[in-house]
């Protein structure tokens, strides 16, 4: 497994990142310790959690895929680079979600004890609060580093102008800087190109993105003519209903059978092809991949092996995606 630098920072990570939101309810703890292990065999050490996980899932299971995780790392804490995240519901009070001091420095809390840790390596907020001012979120992460419980903060599903203004915020207050982003990016979702990914390379701001295969779909498993099969991310409670608004489309079939053939004349697995394709983008650092079993990870794990994409065949699979690059932030 390569290593590559996490932006600016000295750390440096595995070149694929495992994603755990199907831990605790697609995944029963056995089964997900079985990905860890199958992960952790092909050199991935970089995890990514979030205390709302598992995806799809309601009350009664929030924080179960931090407690899943938790539960595998302990006696090998130091081996990995943990990383989880904040903002999502968690109680209910109108303070137990977002991104304020109050519900920063809860949180936190809750997620090293669930994961069993002293600290986290990365801690991300999941999504931007309009409700809370800017320079309050920043302060209640500086001051989570500050406490020695997350050495580097980062944000998921920020658009490009809230990381800027972020950024010049940190700097005029000398404040711990948002070293990372967690974007949604596949073939199918290609707009973040246009701003945050080019802010990203110019100011050394590690990307690690989710949804690489879009949700499964770009594995090419799934047919147009049939419903989402039961127990895929397309089919989970509300996110199946979020997943099916973003991907389940006649353009998005008609894309993947493109896919589909050049993958077969480049004699290439479509899902290490995708994955490929994500790793060929200079801006990218780590995409994050996922599995609901640990023989899934087989040609994602190839992916980095096999590294970028010769040019010709990058450069077809984006004039065939080219139409995604205007689509907005979500659909």
């Amino acid at each position: 497994m390569q290593y590559v630098k996490f932006g600016r920072t000295g750390l440096k990570v595995s070149r694929l990142c495992l994603g755990t939101m199907t831990f605790g309810l697609q995944c029963d703890e056995r089964t997900s310790f079985a990905i860890l292990d199958k992960a952790a065999a092909g050199g991935i050490d970089f995890l990514d959690a979030a205390d709302v996980y598992p995806l799809g899932g309601d009350r009664s299971t929030v924080g179960r895929t931090e407690e899943i995780v938790g539960n595998w790392l302990k006696g090998k804490r130091h081996n990995f680079i943990a990383a989880t995240k904040c903002a999502g519901k968690m109680g209910e009070k109108p303070w137990d979600e977002g991104t304020s001091r109050k519900h920063i420095l809860d949180a936190i809390d809750g997620s090293l004890r669930r994961l069993g840790t002293e600290y986290v390596d990365l801690y991300q907020v999941h999504r931007y609060d309009p409700e809370t001012p800017l320079d309050e979120t920043l302060e209640a992460l500086d001051a989570v580093v500050r406490a020695g419980k997350a050495r580097y903060v980062g944000v998921s599903n920020w658009p490009a102008y809230k990381l800027a203004r972020a950024l010049g915020r940190s700097e005029i207050k000398n404040i711990a800087r948002i070293e990372s982003v967690q974007p949604r990016y596949n073939l199918l979702f290609r707009s973040f190109e246009r701003d945050l990914l080019p802010l990203c390379a110019e100011e050394a701001i590690a990307v690690i993105p989710y949804n690489p295969l879009a949700g499964g779909l770009l594995t090419g498993k799934h047919k147009r003519e049939m419903p989402p099969p039961a127990g895929t991310r397309f089919r989970l409670g509300n996110a199946g209903v979020l997943y099916q608004e973003r991907y389940w489309h006649e353009q998005e079939f008609e894309a993947i059978e493109a896919i589909r053939k050049l993958a077969g004349d480049a004699g290439m697995n479509m899902t290490t092809m995708t994955v490929r394709w994500v790793l060929s983008n200079p801006a990218i650092t780590a995409p994050i991949i996922g599995a609901s079993r640990p023989e899934q990870l087989a040609d994602t794990l190839a992916a980095a092996e096999q590294g970028k994409l010769p040019q010709d065949l990058k450069a077809k699979l984006d004039e065939i995606t080219h139409g995604w690059r205007a689509v907005g932030a979500e659909r």
